[in-house]
């Protein structure tokens, strides 16, 4: 467990402090151009067919679930076979996605941001009442949104988190980056056709490049 917390406050400075301040600047001005340019709408609007619904409802369960188990299965698998390098590795990824989750929840509770139109996880712009543009809705205060839904998307977050600290692991293998990636991108797209706004996952993609990105390279001058 103390593996967990490895530099986690020196991290969560790094994160918050110097020139990353302008990764979070950079969430917000897209996000405030996205939203009042209509493009969150629209993208909503152009994303409704069923086959986008049918292709992205695995990513939300595959966003949920997956931080954790691959994380406690690369830990297993370290353990076992006495592998340094995995054991850091799954570590890393665990306090990448602790970090993304957490951060992302402390946007959320003071943005409030309503979440786009759906019934159920298939949403449609013909259910009642979708048609009407809630793209603008924010909530600016405490926990007036809640944090469960939200300005950044947690999945997003913590998807890229792990992801760009995973690239920083392995920066030569090819393989994992191409996997790494992949993986990022279609959590990312695949909620932000379902549960979220096109803004969340374009600020969940940045904040969590850059929470996954200083807690890689942290683990990486870890000395065994």
């Amino acid at each position: 467990m103390p593996e967990l917390l490895y530099k986690l406050p020196r991290n969560i400075i790094t994160i918050f402090s110097g020139r990353n301040l302008w990764w979070h600047a950079l969430a917000i001005i897209l996000t405030i151009a996205i939203v009042m340019s209509g493009g969150d709408w629209t993208y909503y609007r152009l994303t409704r067919a069923e086959i986008f619904s049918r292709l992205a409802l695995p990513a939300i369960m595959l966003g949920t679930f997956l931080p954790v188990l691959v994380t406690l299965t690369i830990l297993i698998v370290g353990e076992i076979r006495k592998n340094r390098r995995l054991i850091t590795t799954a570590w890393a990824l665990g306090q990448a996605a602790l970090l993304g989750y957490v951060i992302s929840c402390c946007y959320k509770a003071f943005t409030g941001r309503i979440p786009p139109p759906f019934h159920g996880f298939r949403m449609s712009a013909a259910n009642e009442g979708s048609l009407v543009d809630s793209s603008h809705g924010f909530q600016f205060g405490f926990l007036k949104g809640g944090i469960f839904w939200g300005w950044p998307s947690s999945h997003t977050t913590v998807s890229f988190a792990m992801s760009a600290c995973l690239i920083m692991l392995y920066p030569k293998n090819k393989l994992i980056i191409f996997l790494a990636a992949a993986y990022a991108l279609y959590i990312g797209m695949g909620v932000s056709v379902t549960i979220h706004w096109l803004s969340e996952f374009v600020a969940g993609a940045i904040i969590g490049g850059l929470i996954g990105t200083v807690v890689g390279r942290s683990y990486a001058t870890k000395p065994d």
